[in-house]
């Protein structure tokens, strides 16, 4: 019953830190209601492209600190092996973070897409194939310029190195799975894009509509 309990509320924490959202509140400071400008998401790319690089780094910093945060706390209310699942806190924490990042319970459930989120969940869980599979998404984005496709491309490749390194441990490789099928689902529109030439590139500034 307390394990129970526990995960519930590692659950209900996560998902509400994930639910701060701060492209919300950088864009707000600066005058923009980031929500209406560019892509209409409040994540680092879409702040990036509509306020400029400072406003995007601070943006993915919030974003991979809170997601940082709420794995600790996850690990910290559930210890080692809970329902027979090693890590069960972490994973549980970064998932339910990555949710509350992109739909946003304060916010009418439109957030972001979840990158930053996930670059900080997969670097905690696993450094080895988390920081390997951040670096194959710079490379991408740095061929190509599409931050889109490099953060599918980071998921893709992270869930088939873990599914292979913790074969037989099922929840670690469905936790993969999901991160994958989140940022996918999350990026159907860019998909759309990039299939038919028209994705934006970074770089490309964004001019807002309002703002300072």
């Amino acid at each position: 019953m307390r394990e129970i309990l526990l995960t519930v509320l590692v659950a209900a924490l996560a998902y509400v830190i994930g639910c701060f959202s701060t492209g919300t509140i950088i864009s707000n400071a600066q005058g923009v209601n980031i929500r209406n400008e560019g892509s209409k998401n409040t994540g680092a790319s879409n702040v990036l492209r509509v306020l400029g690089l400072k406003s995007g780094l601070i943006c993915f910093l919030g974003d991979f600190f809170k997601a940082i945060l709420a794995c600790v706390l996850g690990g910290l209310l559930l210890p080692g092996t809970t329902f027979g699942i090693a890590r069960f806190g972490v994973l549980l924490g970064g998932l339910m973070v990555i949710i509350g990042h992109n739909w946003p319970v304060f916010y009418g459930f439109k957030g972001g897409k979840g990158v930053a989120c996930s670059v900080a969940v997969i670097v905690f869980v696993d450094p080895l194939w988390g920081i390997i599979s951040v670096l194959l998404c710079i490379g991408v984005i740095a061929l190509t310029r599409y931050i889109s496709l490099g953060s599918m491309t980071m998921l893709l490749t992270y869930m088939i190195f873990m599914c292979i390194a913790h074969w037989g441990e099922w929840f670690t490789c469905l936790f993969c799975i999901v991160l994958f099928a989140l940022c996918v689902i999350r990026h159907r529109s860019n998909i759309t894009r990039l299939l038919n030439g028209t994705e934006n590139k970074i770089g490309q500034k964004v001019k807002p509509s309002t703002g300072k």
